[in-house]
């Protein structure tokens, strides 16, 4: 319901501004690619932690008046980070559905910059033991079950002739994902997860 009067209110915009001379282009779509995420922990908790490939996939909708455009997206999004706790191994794999509404200042030829901030929200969370693949739903559910996430995302794109795009960002956490402490050591724990998309706009009006 939310994403219906998101493209409501975003094809009245687009049929004011038409009534005017501006430059003004909407556009839906869709996008997918790798992710490259990784656990900020900001304690003694856990340390040796390395970074998990995942991907991303979804829509978007974009509205481009001159050189500005913002572009609401609805992503699935695997995430999650490998790190030693107590001299065990665990990966820890998170489902998020995120919703990213970025402003694009667009260069030459395509060429643009984004920001912009994305909200999360978690599906699915699992936390495995690497040396003999048992999950542990318990710690799994104490340490990374806040269902909701914020993040501020920094990147750059390129729009293609034939409705191609390329978009390359990172997303820096601003929300800890724990749900709350295990212990009295204070755990802050944010995620951090670089994305490339590519994507294809499936319906274009305007230039």
């Amino acid at each position: 319901m939310k994403s219906l009067k998101i493209f409501i209110v975003l094809v009245a915009l687009f049929a004011l501004v038409t009534q005017s001379n501006a430059q003004v282009q909407f556009a839906v779509g869709l996008k997918a690619g790798p992710n490259f995420s990784k656990l900020d922990f900001k304690s003694s908790a856990a340390d040796n932690y390395k970074g998990r490939t995942g991907f991303h996939g979804g829509a978007f909708a974009l509205l481009k008046i001159t050189k500005f455009g913002i572009q609401p997206e609805i992503l699935f999004s695997k995430q999650g980070s490998k790190f030693t706790a107590n001299t065990i191994n665990y990966e820890a794999n998170f489902d998020y559905i995120n919703v990213p509404i970025i402003l694009k200042l667009y260069l030459a030829a395509g060429l643009n910059i984004q920001v912009g901030p994305q909200f999360g929200f978690l599906s699915t969370s699992e936390l495995i033991n690497t040396a003999n693949g048992v999950k542990d739903p318990k710690s799994a559910e104490a340490l990374f079950s806040k269902k909701s996430d914020t993040s501020i995302a920094i990147g750059a794109g390129w729009d293609l002739p034939l409705g191609i795009t390329l978009d390359a960002r990172y997303n820096i956490g601003l929300s800890d994902v724990k749900l709350s402490p295990t212990s009295q050591t204070p755990i802050d724990i944010k995620n951090k997860v670089i994305q490339v998309s590519i994507g294809y706009k499936l319906f274009k009006l305007g230039k």
